[in-house]
């Protein structure tokens, strides 16, 4: 989970989010579908919106994860609750003009080599001209190997 906003919010969130998982591996024991970590964010988003005496989440959410299929997914998630897929996104200061970059260059198939030269060239593309320093992390599913005897 990635998130842009505040920073003390996006922690209680993400702490949130882990016990969430904690319970749900308890209870199936499987690991929890990036689509229910993303909907169980966004919903705890919205009932702070709602309810009276606190303040609504001022953060929105990148979740990214691998579904049991391996395929990649990626959801946004924004302070009013609401969430949604997503090939490819952006959230945070020039978020905008981020995606409409990426909405032009996109192209379904990208190799990870591809894919990471885009997002860096997507980022260079609205970063402040006195800065460059740019973080960029990349999720991968990990191989299992069956180990014979």
């Amino acid at each position: 989970m990635a998130y842009s906003g505040l920073t003390a919010d996006g922690r209680i969130l993400a702490n949130k989010a882990r016990i969430e998982c904690q319970s749900y591996r308890l209870n199936y024991d499987d690991s929890p579908p990036v689509e229910f970590v993303s909907k169980f964010v966004a919903e705890t988003k919205q009932k702070y919106t709602q309810k009276g005496g606190v303040r609504p989440f001022g953060i929105s959410c990148l979740i990214a994860g691998f579904d049991t299929n391996a395929r990649p997914h990626l959801y946004y998630t924004d302070p009013s609750g609401s969430f949604s897929e997503w090939r490819a996104q952006s959230c945070g200061r020039n978020s905008k003009q981020v995606c409409e970059f990426l909405e032009k260059h996109y192209k379904e198939g990208l190799s990870n080599e591809e894919g990471l030269k885009l997002v860096v060239k997507a980022l260079l593309d609205v970063v402040e001209s006195g800065n460059k320093n740019i973080e960029v992390m990349v999720i991968a599913k990990a191989e299992t190997r069956v180990l014979q005897d």
